[in-house]
C-alpha cells in the first residue's frame, strides 16, 4: 500500500483513461495501490474522464466498496446475510464490536482494524462467516474471533 499522492494516482488511472467504462477501472486500481479513494482524486478523475466531481462523487459513493478514508491494517468484514444470521453472526457482530470498540466503518484508534459489514461472502456452509483481509473465515464464534485477533498480533 502506498500513501496517497497525485503523481502515483495519475499513473494508476493513466492507463484507463481511454477505455469506455473506464472510471471503475481506474477507481479499483487506485483502491489496489493505497487501499482507499482520497477526496483528492475526485476532481483528478472528473478531468481525465471529463465527468463533473458530481458525477464521480455519485460513483464512489455508490459502491460501499471503495473507501473514503485509509482503513486499518487489518480489514475485518462480518457477514450480514440471512443465512450468517440464522447461524449467529449478531452475536459474533456485537462480539466483535466490544472487543475492538468500533462500530461498522470505523477504525481502531491504533490503526490496526477496520470493521465492515458485508452481506455476502458465498461460504454459506460454514456460517456465520467473516474475511480478514482477503481471508474468508467460516463458523466464527467469539472464542474463534478472539483467536484469529491473536493470530494477528502473533504476526505482527
Amino acid at each position: 500500500m502506498s500513501q496517497w499522492n497525485e503523481e502515483d494516482a495519475r499513473a494508476e488511472i493513466k492507463p484507463h483513461a481511454a477505455e469506455p467504462g473506464g472510471l471503475m477501472p481506474a477507481l479499483h486500481a487506485l483502491m489496489a495501490r493505497f487501499r482507499y479513494i482520497d477526496q483528492a482524486a475526485l476532481p483528478l478523475l472528473a478531468d481525465i474522464f471529463n465527468l463533473s466531481r458530481a458525477e464521480v462523487h455519485g460513483v464512489v459513493s455508490f459502491y460501499h466498496d471503495f473507501r473514503r478514508q485509509p482503513p486499518g491494517r487489518h480489514v475485518i468484514k462480518i457477514c450480514q446475510s440471512e443465512a450468517c444470521q440464522a447461524m449467529g453472526s449478531r452475536g459474533l457482530t456485537r462480539h466483535a464490536m466490544q472487543v475492538l470498540g468500533i462500530d461498522f466503518g470505523d477504525t481502531t484508534p491504533s490503526g490496526d482494524f477496520t470493521l465492515e459489514a458485508v452481506y455476502c461472502l458465498g461460504n454459506c456452509a460454514a456460517t456465520p462467516a467473516l474475511m480478514i483481509d482477503d481471508r474468508v473465515v467460516g463458523r466464527v464464534d467469539a472464542k474463534r474471533f478472539d483467536a484469529l485477533l491473536a493470530e494477528l498480533e502473533v504476526q505482527e
